[in-house]
């Protein structure tokens, strides 16, 4: 079945978003707060936009950058993820199914459904590997146990059941040479590498860096030019950049603290956009959780970002 404009559900919605400013030593909310689960952030260069998720809110939001405006789509159930197509348009994770998404107009038809027996389990982030496939994870909504796993989603839309088993999967993220990927734990603060062959086939996992409980947990995931692998911290109210050999090079504070996910963007891929959470309980004082941030420029440390890259099939 598609869905389009009219059987589904989009409402596009203008937001108010503050307008640019100059950078500073703090980071910047591009976007009101109030999302439920802002997750999963994708730089789109074609459109120059950056989109993100709410995963509880059952939103797809883009900011673009051209003119900083915004809009939001309402999505039929939850929506774990979005990554592009070579063919055009996008792929969506919403609760445990693929789903083939187009904007304008828009349409939304499913592909392939992931764990369909495990009704407790839904996707966590996904992320594109260099040869266009896809990897994305599952894990348990109440919290409890390790009925995950981590699939790879080959062109022809094969699935491929990668490692198990998983509470909660987050990040998957690349090196430069695609010759590593880097996958998280995040119920028992772990992020792991694996050696990551032509072919897509895993070997050689071990722990890349474990989180002490006083820093949060280690949600989303990004790999720079330089291949440093960037970390949100959940409930730690922070990113930290680590070396390829796994050591803290340094971190941002950020303004909120349930901190998800994050990428790099822009024509120089030299911003870095960071989503965050307003799941209960929530601080009082976390008065902007659940915005989307951006970090300044000189916080990066020079450093830029990988090209995004899109599903083949």
């Amino acid at each position: 079945m598609t869905l389009t404009r009219r059987t589904a559900l989009i409402s596009a919605a203008a937001l108010t978003i503050p307008a640019l400013a100059r950078a500073t030593e703090t980071p910047i909310a591009r976007s009101p707060g109030g999302a439920i689960l802002g997750e999963g952030p994708l730089w789109s260069a074609p459109d120059n936009t950056v989109y993100w998720v709410d995963i509880r809110g059952k939103k797809l939001n883009a900011l673009r950058l051209a003119d900083n405006s915004a809009q939001s789509w309402d999505m039929p159930d939850l929506i774990n993820w979005i990554v592009p197509r070579r063919s055009g348009g996008f792929l969506v994770g919403i609760l445990r199914t693929v789903h083939a998404l187009t904007l304008d107009p828009f349409t939304l038809t499913p592909l392939l459904t992931i764990e369909a027996d495990q009704t407790e389990n839904r996707l966590n982030d996904a992320k594109v590997d260099a040869a266009g496939r896809l990897w994305t994870g599952t894990m348990h909504m109440p919290f409890n146990k390790k009925t995950a796993a981590l699939y790879r989603i080959d062109a022809d839309l094969s699935l491929h059941r990668m490692d198990a088993p998983y509470l909660c999967t987050n990040g998957p993220a690349f090196s430069r040479d695609g010759r590593r990927m880097y996958h998280n734990e995040t119920a028992e603060n772990l992020v792991y590498v694996f050696d990551m062959a032509p072919d897509g086939a895993l070997s050689g996992k071990r722990v890349f860096t474990h989180f002490a409980p006083d820093v949060g947990s280690p949600d989303g995931l990004t790999v720079d030019a330089d291949d440093g692998v960037w970390v949100a911290h959940y409930n730690g109210g922070r990113i930290s950049r680590y070396t390829p050999d796994g050591k803290l090079d340094f971190d941002v504070a950020i303004p909120a603290k349930q901190v998800t996910s994050l990428t790099f963007a822009g024509a120089g891929l030299d911003r870095l956009f960071v989503t965050s959470a307003a799941q209960p309980p929530v601080d009082a004082d976390d008065r902007h959780a659940g915005a989307l941030w951006e970090v300044p420029k000189s916080l990066l440390h020079g450093h830029k970002g990988l090209p995004t890259n899109a599903f083949a099939g």
